[in-house]
């Protein structure tokens, strides 16, 4: 009864092993078949996640490129910020160099400012140094040659109004070059000038340039002031008077100085 029994089982061993043979043998194919189905499918999902990836990568690398183009114009920025001040201490310079070699600074205490504001219908000027630089109301004003322009008359903390001379309240004591011909300048507005109180028998010619005196001392002496243009005179009247050109140019002037004592 037990080699029947163990006769019946040899049967199934082989069959069972056949069977595994088999499906060995049967495996490889069967793979082959998926691996040759699914690869199209894969290589398609391959080739869109590379597209994909390098579509991020592009996006990325935009935004990096544009980080570098922000950093390079705010560089740039700065650079012309600098050239834009380097310009401007090159241009103060050749001011107080010229100052210098006319010996301005050996005849005056002089404080150098920028025009900030021009009011040329009211023949104003506001200039960047006020009390805390020690401007006070009535110093002289001028240009690095030497040419009047005005006086303080109003002062702040940070800054000061000046009144030129061309502004119809201002008069100063003036006489003709190389002459002792005196008069007195007065402010026309919009920025002209005249001389007047010369007396009649007085010769003065269109073309003389006329300077401040030291009289009433508001104003250095030899400060220029303007050349003589029209002159107007009368057999009634017994003194005569000219308009003046003014030697400043306040379209292009940028700084001044402040007479802070003479």
């Amino acid at each position: 009864m037990k080699i029947s029994l163990k006769r019946n089982k040899i049967p199934i061993i082989i069959i069972g092993i056949l069977i595994i043979i088999s499906l060995n043998f049967y495996q490889g194919g069967i793979k082959s078949f998926f691996y040759s189905f699914s690869s199209p499918i894969q290589q398609f999902f391959w080739q869109k996640g590379k597209g994909i990836s390098n579509f991020f990568e592009t996006i990325i690398r935009i935004n990096t490129i544009k980080k570098e183009m922000e950093s390079l114009k705010l560089d740039n920025r700065s650079l012309l910020s600098e050239i834009a001040s380097l310009k401007e201490i090159e241009k103060e310079n050749k001011i107080l160099r010229k100052a210098l070699e006319i010996g301005l600074q050996e005849e005056y205490s002089l404080v150098f400012a920028e025009i900030i504001s021009k009011d040329f219908n009211e023949d104003y000027i506001l200039i960047d140094e006020g009390s805390t630089a020690g401007i006070v109301e009535g110093q002289p004003i001028i240009t690095e040659s030497k040419i009047v322009l005005g006086r303080i008359s109003e002062v702040y903390e940070g800054f000061a109004r000046v009144m030129l001379i061309s502004n119809k309240k201002s008069f100063l004591d003036a006489k003709i070059q190389d002459k002792e011909i005196r008069g007195v300048v007065g402010g026309k507005g919009n920025l002209s000038l005249s001389l007047s109180h010369v007396l009649r028998d007085q010769e003065i010619q269109e073309g003389d340039f006329v300077v401040t005196t030291s009289l009433g001392e508001i104003f250095p002496k030899g400060l220029l002031v303007g050349k003589v243009g029209e002159i107007k005179r009368s057999d009634i009247e017994p003194v005569q008077e000219a308009s003046l050109a003014p030697f400043f140019d306040l379209t292009q002037l940028e700084n001044v100085f402040i007479i802070s004592k003479f």
